[in-house]
């Protein structure tokens, strides 16, 4: 899954609790944190992983695959409700994405 793929799926109505069955997490973790396959590229696969496994470490090695924390899932999701509220609604999913792409390496 691709950064612009999770922004679609939760502007579209898509659910926290779903998403995480789907992806086999525990919704009920301290923090779910979504990570990026390295070297960061806007359109690399993205990883979740729950802070208990990551130890909230900005580096995670899984499967043999190197992955960069972008943010946790609280602020991802915030940033959808914000942008789904009236005065932002007009923003697309593909603007959504790179500002929170840009967020990520940039302000976090």
């Amino acid at each position: 899954m691709k950064l612009l793929d999770l922004v679609k799926y939760f502007r579209d109505g898509g659910s926290f609790d779903e998403f995480c069955h789907k992806q086999s997490l525990d919704f009920e973790s301290e923090a779910i944190e979504i990570y990026m396959e390295q070297p960061l590229k806007i359109y690399n696969d993205l990883a979740f992983f729950e802070i208990e496994k990551t130890e909230g470490n900005y580096e995670y090695s899984s499967d043999g695959v190197e992955y960069s924390n972008l943010f946790d899932f609280y602020y991802f999701l915030d940033a959808i409700d914000k942008s789904n509220n009236a005065e932002n609604s007009s923003v697309s999913n593909e603007n959504l994405t790179k500002f929170l792409y840009d967020y990520a390496i940039n302000d976090a």
